[in-house]
């Protein structure tokens, strides 16, 4: 049952809900018609309090997050407000108009071409070799499996797929139970969106765009670029692969779970030939980007044809004729994710035009608020986010608000772009609209409350992680300073 469907059901269960979810966004809506016809005169502090109040009563209907902002943007643009109607459509196209965005759904056609061309397969293969010995065996290689298999497809969801469908029948055939697999795949999959290349991470730079906001000392402070953030990423996406990892260990072998035999070295470098042309992708979208050879857009389009030529002509895989269902699949699905960026574009452009960014910048700057505080409480509003919302939705609404503020308070972009990252992992492992709980889900024919009991052992790890990036920002900035990127 997906999140929507899940409101759905709850509405039919109870018709007074129903009326009342249905009943306040009109009545919102009646609100921003008599403030535009003088019957009801709004100061400036209401009409922004009007405008999230409308988005939250749009989504808690269940309608999809990228038709309520789109409804209210034209909401308040018709009624509570005098922006010109070419600015925003201007707007509308400059705003999606950006080279970084291409590279969303290239990642997307790379991670099909490799979820489908047996890419994932011969990495478990790989990782089950190397350290399937150990306590839990499996479930150890499916973490490894998981981060290696995140470098180059860019999605959580499809990391969960590609990885979750393969291992976890193998897991349950071998002993383990079906819930210690499930925690472990379900959590590890969230890795596809901190280990680079990221769609989210792309988000992020593409929400924060053109930003210049005053920093502390009152010098202008840049947003940060796709390339920053990837590299940012390697050294967390890496701890969280470790500690995740650890918990894996210890828990299957404080209950005694199965071990594989060690392979030997001669297995091992057959299992390293045969996901040789897999792993080659990470050296060429990292050691690109590095070496300056391509930008990450050019990379996200050399991973595409990469995949292809690997998934078709390599591994023999995928055939030809399977070719056009994974092209219609990733315009499918690029053309969601374009259509939720062009619809929180034009909600940003609403919130820089009613000043709110920098109005709350001035605000925090007043009350005397220190970013450790402010730090605690952005992931206290996001995990709260992550209930409600899908980790694009988001970002594209929350970075252009939250990062004149962190900016103010001399947070680094880049830092505050991986601690976004990261708390979008922990919502995507908890439950309403967990979408890697859903995903797993579908694998493992467990209910979402069974499976959201799974994967408490490993969400706590993301948690107690969470924190360590938050309040030690050289685990986010060491990598792309040592590279000269900051």
């Amino acid at each position: 049952m997906t999140p929507t469907q899940l409101v759905s059901s709850q509405e039919q269960g109870s018709p007074r809900s129903g009326y009342i979810l249905v009943g306040l966004p009109i009545l919102l809506l009646v609100g921003c018609l008599g403030a535009k016809w003088g019957i009801l005169p709004m100061s400036g502090g209401v009409r922004v309090t009007m405008i999230f109040l409308l988005l939250v009563a749009l989504m808690l209907t269940g309608m999809p997050i990228s038709i309520a902002l789109g409804l209210t943007v034209l909401t308040f643009l018709f009624t509570l407000t005098e922006v010109p109607m070419d600015s925003v459509a201007l707007k509308l196209f400059t705003g999606i108009e950006k080279f970084e965005i291409m590279a969303i759904p290239f990642f997307i056609l790379a991670g099909n071409f490799l979820t489908s061309g047996g890419v994932a397969r011969r990495m478990i293969t790989f990782a089950s070799a190397m350290i399937g010995h150990w306590h839990g065996g499996l479930g150890l290689a499916g973490v490894l499996a998981c981060a290696l298999f995140a470098a180059v497809s860019g999605s959580s969801p499809a990391t969960v797929v590609a990885i979750g469908s393969i291992i976890l029948p193998a897991m349950v055939k071998q002993g383990f139970p079906n819930r210690f697999g499930a925690g472990v795949i379900t959590t590890s999959g969230a890795l596809g969106i901190l280990i680079p290349p990221s769609i989210v991470m792309v988000m992020y730079a593409v929400a924060t765009s053109g930003m210049q906001v005053e920093g502390p000392t009152g010098a202008k402070v840049s947003s940060a670029s796709v390339g920053q953030l990837f590299m940012a990423g390697v050294v967390p996406g890496l701890m969280l692969a470790f500690f995740l990892g650890l918990t894996t260990w210890y828990r299957a072998w404080k209950n005694g779970y199965p071990r594989m035999p060690r392979a030997t070295w001669p297995e091992r470098a057959k299992a390293l030939k045969d996901s040789f042309w897999g792993l080659l992708l990470i050296v060429i979208v990292i050691g690109g980007i590095y070496t300056g050879a391509f930008t990450p857009t050019e990379a996200a389009a050399m991973a595409a044809a990469y995949a292809f030529f690997v998934a078709v002509f390599v591994y023999k895989d995928m055939r030809l004729k399977d070719v056009p269902r994974v092209l219609l699949q990733s315009a499918s699905m690029s053309a969601m994710l374009l259509y939720i960026i062009t619809n929180a574009v034009l909600f940003s452009f609403l919130m820089t035009h009613e000043n709110i960014p920098q109005a709350m910048a001035a605000w925090i700057g007043g009350t005397g608020l220190n970013w450790i505080t402010f730090l605690l409480l952005v992931n206290l509003l996001l995990l709260l986010a992550g209930n409600v919302m899908e980790p694009s939705s988001i970002v594209l609404i929350m970075a252009p608000i939250l990062f004149p503020m962190a900016v103010k308070l001399g947070i680094d972009p880049v830092h505050f772009g991986i601690l976004i990252v990261v708390n979008m992992e922990v919502g995507m492992c908890h439950p309403p609209v967990g979408l890697n709980l859903y995903v797993a889900s579908g694998i493992t024919k467990m209910g979402i409350t069974e499976l959201t009991i799974a994967v408490w052992p490993w969400l706590l790890t993301m948690l107690g992680f969470l924190v360590l990036v938050t309040y030690v920002p050289e685990l986010s900035l060491w990598l792309p300073r040592m590279l000269g990127m900051l």
